[in-house]
Formats: structure tokens, sequence, C-alpha cells
């Protein structure tokens, strides 16, 4: 073999690998029904970038996942050879690595309050309302007990306290920062999927702001699609 053909056939070989590299999917593990798990499928769809969702096992402890996500959350994350936990991680990854139509602000102030209501969305109203969505609709799934009593008195005195919060800070245009879609609309919507499969309806006539808002966030394709597919899951 000439020594120009084998050169050109390494380039070749090297140029075929690198696009089988890019056009494989990042992959996201973890059920859509997660509120953190939907809210890193909706923004890789915003951001127009593919994303494999791969749901897992309840409760897996393997040494294959604790490898994924070392205390066993979900979601985690793979990249290639790339592995990641936790959803706020995961999008501050993709939105890095694929900085086109940016979903996370750059000028100071915005980008501090988009990370207050991923935080706020994550630890603070999950925290407190996810017992909701689990004692009535995960708890039978898995078997469980489920504890009714819980999940009526959460929604009576802990949500109205968060509904009442947002109605004051959400603006006119009907996203949270920057007068258009970011991270914080796709963290704070995510889990309102969660309270409609558990039955919650907000009172429109008592928050109109969080009943509207919620309900165009989540009616986006990139929420749309995922929590179509979760009813038909529940429904069977």
């Amino acid at each position: 073999m000439r020594a120009d053909s084998f050169v050109l056939k390494l380039t070749w070989r090297a140029i075929s690998d690198e696009i089988l590299k890019k056009e494989k999917n990042m992959i996201v593990h973890g059920n859509s029904v997660s509120p953190f798990v939907r809210k890193v499928i909706a923004f890789a769809a915003e951001k127009g970038v593919a994303l494999d969702n791969r749901p897992t096992r309840f409760g897996d402890r393997s040494d294959e996942w604790l490898a994924k996500s070392p205390f066993g959350k979900i979601p985690a994350f793979e990249d290639g050879d790339y592995v990641l936990a936790d959803s706020s991680a995961i999008v501050h990854y993709i939105e890095a690595k694929h900085p086109e139509n940016p979903l996370i602000p750059t000028e100071a102030k915005a980008r501090g309050k988009a990370v207050w209501f991923d935080e706020y969305s994550d630890t603070i109203f999950v925290g407190q309302l996810g017992m909701i969505f689990f004692n009535r609709m995960i708890a039978p799934l898995l078997g469980m007990t489920q504890d009714l009593d819980a999940a009526d008195k959460a929604e009576a005195e802990l949500l109205p306290p968060h509904l009442a919060y947002l109605e004051t800070v959400i603006p006119a245009s009907g996203f949270l920062i920057e007068d258009r879609l970011t991270l914080a609309d796709i963290a704070v919507a995510s889990p309102f999927a969660n309270m409609a499969h558990a039955g919650v309806v907000i009172d429109a006539a008592k928050y109109p702001k969080v009943a509207a808002y919620t309900t165009a966030i989540l009616a986006r394709p990139s929420f749309a699609t995922v929590i179509e597919a979760e009813k038909k899951m529940f429904a069977r």
C-alpha cells in the first residue's frame, strides 16, 4: 500500500470515529416521573440536544449503578465515558457543552436567580411536597404502605405557602427570568407535573398566575410528550 493511501485511510478512520462519537447521544438514567429526571429531559429538549432516557430499577444498589450515582439517587448521566449525578450538575454540564440556545443566564443577577429557583424547586418544594406524589402514586406501585393522611395534610398545609410565594414572583411575561424560558422555569414547573398526577388542582381563582404559568410551561413539547407517556404508565 502506498504511503499516501495509508495516511488517507488512517485519516478517514479517525474522522469516522469522531463522527460516531458525536452521533452517540447522551444518556440520562432514571424514570421521568421523577421531577429531577424530567427536568433534565426537558432542559435537553429545549436546547435541541439529543438525549436517551433509560429508566432504572427502584432502589438499585448494584455496583454498576453506584458507579454512575455514588449515593444511588436519580438521575445519573453518561456522555461517552463521562458520568455525573444530580440534575442540577447535569444541566449545567449540558449548558456548558452546548452553549447555543442558552437556558442559564450569564448576567450575574439573572444567573443568581436561576440558581435560586432551581435550588428552591429541588430542595424546598420537592423536599416538603414530594410525599404527596410518593404516597398517592408511587407507594402502591411498589407495594409499599401509603400514608394518605400525610399526603392530604401536606397538600392542605404545606402547598399553599408555595403557591402564594410563586404568585408574587411570576412576571406578566410568564417567565421567571429575562422574559424568556430559562432553567428557572423548567425546574419550577417540573414538580407540578407530579402534583397533577397526584390529583392536586391549583385554585385558579386564588392563584391565577401560578395556574396559568404551570399550564403553559408544562404544555411545551419538551414536557408534554413526556407527561403524556407518564399518564399512560399510571393508567396501566
